[in-house]
């Protein structure tokens, strides 16, 4: 028995750059899994700039928890844009809901510390991004491209 089903690529109908934004997205998510999870600090400290000194083993393993969902969530978008293409429409669209709610809690909900480490600028210049890339996958592939 074989871990993954054949490649469903040839029933994909959508843009093949969304399909490769969605790979990028991937890796762009399984970096910072990997840094919150093997980095010392999960870089609460180093990267994000939070003050450790109070509750700092709780923040360093609610890092490396985040970091274990980032590299698994990473790994699945992957596979999807590379093996399982007729889904991405569908894993963009987890992926604008998941930047949507941080940027929500991020800057609305959670954020009235004032402090904003890295990621709550990166998901306002992604929520965009994503968004165009769900509406290529929809569209489909011009003609020109589908012969």
């Amino acid at each position: 028995m074989r871990l993954l089903p054949p490649t469903t690529n040839d029933a994909y109908t959508g843009s093949p750059l969304a399909a490769g934004f969605l790979a990028l997205v991937g890796l762009l998510t399984i970096v910072p899994g990997c840094i919150h999870t093997f980095l010392a600090d999960g870089g609460a400290g180093v990267i994000a700039g939070l003050d450790l000194s109070q509750n700092g083993a709780l923040v360093v393993a609610l890092f490396a928890w985040a970091g274990a969902t980032q590299i698994a969530f990473g790994l699945a978008l992957l596979l999807v844009a590379l093996r399982y293409r007729p889904l991405v429409p569908a894993m963009l669209a987890l992926v604008l809901l998941e930047r949507a709610l941080h940027a929500l809690n991020g800057w609305v909900l959670k954020g009235g510390s004032g402090h904003h480490p890295p990621e709550h600028y990166a998901v306002l210049v992604a929520l965009p991004l994503v968004a165009c890339a769900l509406t290529m996958s929809l569209r489909g592939q011009r003609a020109s491209l589908r012969r």
